[in-house]
């Protein structure tokens, strides 16, 4: 079974809700949904699929994650990232651009069908 990550910042309830809601949509993916203070590189490493959500941009949780993906390639694994701030999207495309990642070209900003977008991010 292909593995999936969600990594959202800390504490803030309407990424905590999006995170909620893409996960249900990954019911055929073995799923690590964590919070950026707690992430571990391998929850990233082994996952086919990844998604990132932030409510504000440069959160201090997402040091670690920002680094590592400096420095790794995860060259064509699909990537979603959600906010309800653009300047938090903003940052988020800026964190993942260096691993390669194949982004969704539109970030989930809280509106719309999500399960849809999730489909999408899949077929990336």
């Amino acid at each position: 079974m292909e593995k999936a990550a969600i990594i959202v910042t800390d504490g803030t309830e309407s990424m905590q809700k999006t995170a909620a809601a893409i996960s249900q949509e990954l019911k055929n993916f073995k799923l690590v949904c964590v919070a950026a203070k707690d992430f571990k590189g391998t929850d990233l490493l082994a996952a086919s699929i990844c998604f990132f959500g932030a409510e504000n941009p440069n959160p201090p949780s997402f040091s670690y994650l920002f680094k590592m993906l400096q420095h790794i390639n995860l060259a064509r694994r699909p990537c979603g990232i959600f906010s309800n701030s653009k300047n938090a999207a903003q940052y988020l495309q800026k964190m993942v651009s260096s691993a390669e990642l194949a982004l969704h070209a539109d970030p989930y900003m809280g509106e719309g069908d999500i399960k849809e977008w999730v489909k999408k991010v899949i077929a990336a």
